[in-house]
């Protein structure tokens, strides 16, 4: 009996006249982890660890990667990862249509900004946004199809541990065109009156400071790719380039976290 591998399934040649081809089915979903809390809902969901550290021999923290096989309309085949180490590359990969995994792989240990980037088979579009806190219904989420921004809106700051979750599809008719974030009661009317909804939770739980809150629309303009959350204040000048956004109210408003941005595309 012989293997070989082609395009992503196992070919067995037994002896005689007879081939038995096992396909893989694609992976569709990437997700890291830096704390037990995030894992659990991962495991509860299907996903598979590779359990080797991404952050091993630095004091930073434990960087583990998961992956999903899915099938659902939501999940569309991965077929290329990078990995970046320059600010100056990222806007650039948001602009070739790469989605950027929000956790840094150095996470923790100083040094270079590193992070991990997947392409994916067809052009996809973010159609439905939320957010969560201490990783309540991280499963449902999970199971229905979101992907998590794997880092903390509420770093440095203390308080619950709260991420943003979306939901792609190839579908641009169906696409958020739109995403701000408020700070104030001023910002909330505006985007009110601007026909804007409200992601109900506190991006900043339990941290003290501003309620900053999510917002989205839907609506004839660009339809937005990805949408990621920088730490890296120093890469926003780094970040001017067409149709590559980031939306400069910090996530960690009014207390003494670290400055967050989210930062957006729309092609």
């Amino acid at each position: 009996m012989q293997r070989s591998r082609k395009g992503g399934g196992l070919k067995l040649h037994v002896r005689g006249d007879f081939t038995i081809v096992l396909m893989l089915s694609p992976i569709t979903r990437i997700q890291l982890t830096f704390n037990d809390g995030m894992s659990r809902g991962l495991i509860t969901a299907g996903y598979q660890k590779i359990n080797k550290n991404l952050n091993a021999g630095t004091s930073g923290d434990y960087i583990y990667l998961w992956y999903y096989r899915g099938n659902s309309e939501y999940d569309v085949p991965i077929v290329d990862l990078h990995v970046s180490i320059e600010a100056r590359e990222e806007a650039q990969m948001f602009a070739f249509g790469w989605e950027r995994l929000a956790c840094d792989l150095n996470r923790k240990a100083r040094g270079k900004w590193i992070y991990l980037w997947v392409k994916r088979e067809r052009p996809t579009y973010i159609c439905d946004i939320t957010a969560n806190a201490d990783y309540d219904g991280d499963a449902d989420y999970f199971q229905n199809g979101y992907i998590r921004v794997d880092e903390d809106t509420n770093r440095g700051a203390g308080g619950s541990f709260v991420f943003i979750w979306y939901r792609q599809t190839t579908n641009s008719q169906r696409a958020i065109t739109d995403l701000k974030i408020s700070t104030d009661d001023i910002d909330e009317m505006l985007f009110q009156y601007m026909g804007f909804t409200r992601v109900t939770t506190d991006l900043s739980k339990g941290a003290g400071g501003s309620y900053v809150y999510l917002w989205y629309k839907k609506d004839s303009g660009l339809p937005i790719r990805a949408v990621s959350v920088i730490v890296n204040t120093a890469a926003v000048e780094q970040y001017r380039y067409p149709r590559v956004f980031i939306r400069q109210k910090n996530l960690n408003s009014g207390n003494k976290g670290n400055t967050l941005y989210l930062t957006v595309s729309s092609f």
